[in-house]
């Protein structure tokens, strides 16, 4: 997933600076001085270095031993994974202690080829099992994080994906708005969701605003991942890809719309063909980019206040930041504490309760899921966006549904020319069966992967 986040560059949902934001933090920025030690900070976006403003104020006594020096790199044009890789293989005093993976290439450096760098969490003092337990973290993101059995990454923010729907189409079309009579409208499954966009498109209404809507369920659902014993593999839940966008499309069930451009965004306010029942997503589709697509700024605008949220079809996840240390760190006790307020804390003054709540800067911030179901069964999630719904009755179990052991290093590349072959065929211009074959030799040619 991110930088209040998902604003202009979109890639899995996330939105990033097109440059590098800074390098060192905003009171410690001139250099190690009086031997205080240096914690180096790697990130994509200033969100991570943002909550150690944070993490600073509450520790009073660091600023004392420690400066942080803090390098953000955009992934625009893949420029960040490089350069954190050449400064994790450099060691030395400029080598990262603390550095940051997104859901599109954290497995390259949880599982993956650069894994070996990352301590485990157990080697920086924190008590794994018994951490996880209490702050209550969905297992799918300890999935995605743990190289073998060693927890090596985590995340500080939930993206299990929920259904977020339009309150007035859903009265219109059911008479009722009631996120749990809607959940059973549109699923579970995907022949419910289906029979709903029938009867909805009998009233003049379509389910979705492209494609491109459903395919991170479908993605995040699968019982595989792209990757297979080194070989390229179709999950059957992805290749039936092919014959929902295919179902959406010649059935009029949406706008034809691809996600991250302008009609997408036109949709989030009645500004497209025609009017669309919802979106697919995570709590940060909400605050991040419908929010500030719908028309306006509070209930009664736009379509700001007439939304609802439910548990989707099939369980899923999107996006997401994860943390990981450096094992040779010379400072792992500190680095250890950083992490694990970050991510495990579910105290008061941690920064999930912080983060769940929108205190971080001050009340009146925007509130958002977090990886502890902890703090969020003790946090208020209500959202005039949603109508005061409480959004997290939604998301805490759309994070337990999802499923973290589908991911491979490469899915930013493959997804990209999977989606790519799926419009070809959806839109005429190919058979499935030549889409199908072109897809497996645009990966051959690109990845060296069959």
């Amino acid at each position: 997933m991110m930088k209040r986040r998902y604003i202009s560059v979109f890639i899995i949902g996330c939105a990033f600076a097109a440059v590098v934001l800074f390098a060192g933090c905003k009171k410690s920025d001139a250099g190690a001085s009086g031997g205080k030690q240096v914690i180096n900070l790697w990130s994509f976006t200033d969100e991570v270095p943002r909550m150690l403003d944070k993490y600073r104020e509450l520790h009073p006594d660091f600023d004392q031993k420690y400066q942080i020096k803090t390098t953000i790199i955009a992934t625009t044009d893949g420029a960040y994974q490089p350069a954190l890789d050449a400064a994790l293989s450099g060691g030395g005093s400029g080598a990262p202690d603390i550095y940051t993976a997104e859901a599109a290439f954290v497995l390259k450096y949880s599982q993956g080829d650069a894994a070996p760098f990352a301590a485990t969490y157990a080697s920086l003092g924190i008590d794994v099992p018994a951490a996880l337990r209490e702050a209550d973290i969905a297992q799918y993101t300890v999935d995605i994080g743990s190289r073998g059995s060693e927890l090596v990454a985590l995340g500080y923010q939930a993206t299990g994906g929920g259904f977020i729907y339009r309150r007035s189409i859903a009265k219109a079309v059911w008479g009722t708005d009631d996120p749990a009579v809607i959940k059973d409208k549109v699923g579970p499954g995907w022949e419910k969701f289906f029979a709903a966009a029938a009867e909805l498109k009998a009233k003049g209404y379509g389910i979705v605003s492209g494609d491109g809507d459903i395919w991170h369920a479908v993605e995040n659902s699968s019982d595989k991942g792209w990757i297979v014993d080194g070989k390229l593999y179709i999950d059957p839940k992805r290749e039936a890809f092919l014959d929902l966008s295919k179902r959406l499309k010649d059935n009029g069930y949406h706008n034809d719309t691809e996600d991250w451009q302008d009609a997408w965004f036109a949709d989030m306010k009645d500004a497209g063909a025609k009017k669309v029942l919802g979106f697919f997503g995570p709590a940060w589709l909400i605050n991040y980019v419908m929010a500030g697509n719908s028309g306006g700024s509070k209930p009664g605008e736009g379509t700001y206040g007439d939304w609802a949220v439910c548990e989707p079809p099939v369980g899923f996840f999107w996006g997401g930041t994860w943390l990981l240390a450096n094992k040779d760190t010379r400072n792992k006790d500190i680095v250890g504490d950083i992490i694990k307020w970050i991510t495990l804390d579910y105290s008061e003054t941690g920064l999930q309760y912080y983060w769940a709540n929108g205190t971080l800067n001050g009340p009146g911030g925007t509130k958002d899921t977090v990886g502890s179901g902890t703090v969020m069964s003790k946090s208020d999630g209500a959202l005039p966006f949603l109508g005061g719904q409480n959004m997290f009755d939604a998301f805490v179990p759309a994070g337990q549904f999802a499923n973290g052991k589908n991911l491979t290093q490469y899915d930013e590349t493959i997804n990209l020319r999977w989606r790519g072959q799926v419009r070809e065929y959806t839109n005429g211009n190919k058979s499935r069966a030549q889409a199908l074959a072109d897809f497996k030799q645009q990966v051959a040619d690109n990845l060296d992967i069959r």
